[in-house]
């Protein structure tokens, strides 16, 4: 068993669907967040918890940077400017792509006004050739030269990861343990579930229905055999995707939950008996009380 004596708190930031999530999940070596192919799929913090050595790395896993367009999306992007705030260094993910755009440059003023310690970590690189490289780190040093360091990994390969563990471990300060051993993340079991099934609405819906889903765990209970009951009701913006989400003769739904059951699971280490019901909630990540009713709030 490890002695953690430091802790190193790291913000791992950048545009929607750069792999932040796939990156957070990889570090931590079992799924803390959720992921998809669409962009948004986080909408809270998450903190990735990583034992190694005498150190403790707390990872804070944010929503992609973008233009919000509803109150949910005002919520998002508060919840990534202030976790650029009391950390130990700022991880800037970006895809191999020789440009900066702008979410990368409205994160590298944030970090400058921070003053914070700052990584630069190309992701996805086993999608391109090592010489395509090349330009993308120059357009980076040519918008800011603060980078501590530019590091290229994959997420998906693992490639690189220990090259950033070993450069953010130079971040690492004198401080007690702030998570107990075995615990991979602050988020509960209830919200974890939750999380999941959302994912599966990602992966199976098409355009803009899944982002106008919530999830809310209703029954989250243990039986004497050890299975666990849940009870998760879907909400969608309008009648017509409520439709959708159940398919034909309830087909879609059906697909979502057992999917979703199957990781639930993994997740939980035993049987899972799961019931989803879809309910309408017109226009609600337009409402400040609905957002905050399904946990999206800081307090």
């Amino acid at each position: 068993m490890n002695q953690i004596t430091k802790t190193a708190m790291v913000t791992v930031c950048g545009r929607p669907n750069v792999g932040k999530s796939s990156l957070t999940n990889a570090l931590v070596g079992e799924k803390v967040a959720i992921v998809s192919n669409k962009a948004q799929t986080t909408r809270n913090r998450i903190y990735g918890v990583v034992n190694r050595d005498d150190t403790q790395y707390i990872l804070l896993d944010t929503p992609g940077l973008h233009k919000p367009k509803s109150a949910l999306g005002d919520y998002m992007v508060k919840v990534i400017t202030s976790s650029l705030s009391d950390v130990d260094c700022a991880l800037v993910l970006v895809e191999p792509i020789a440009h900066v755009g702008t979410p990368e440059l409205a994160l590298i003023e944030r970090i400058r006004e921070e003053h914070l310690h700052a990584i630069l970590c190309i992701n996805k690189i086993d999608t391109v050739e090592p010489a395509a490289l090349l330009p993308v780190i120059a357009a980076y040093n040519e918008a800011w030269d603060g980078f501590d360091a530019i590091i290229p990994i994959s997420a998906h390969t693992r490639s690189g990861l220990d090259d950033l563990m070993a450069e953010l471990a130079k971040y690492a300060t004198e401080g007690p343990q702030l998570f107990p051993d075995g615990q991979t993340s602050d988020q509960p079991e209830r919200q974890v579930v939750g999380e999941i099934v959302r994912e599966k609405l990602l992966v199976c819906l098409d355009k803009e229905i899944p982002h106008g889903t919530a999830v809310e765990i209703t029954k989250f209970s243990e039986r004497d055999s050890g299975v666990i009951d849940v009870d998760a009701t879907i909400y969608c913006e309008k009648s017509s995707h409520k439709g959708i989400i159940i398919g034909k003769q309830g087909v879609m739904l059906k697909r979502i939950s057992t999917l979703a059951r199957q990781d639930i699971e993994k997740f939980m280490g035993t049987k899972v008996y799961l019931q989803t019901w879809v309910k309408v909630k017109e226009n609600w990540r337009d409402n400040v009380n609905y957002v905050r009713s399904f946990g999206y709030h800081d307090d």
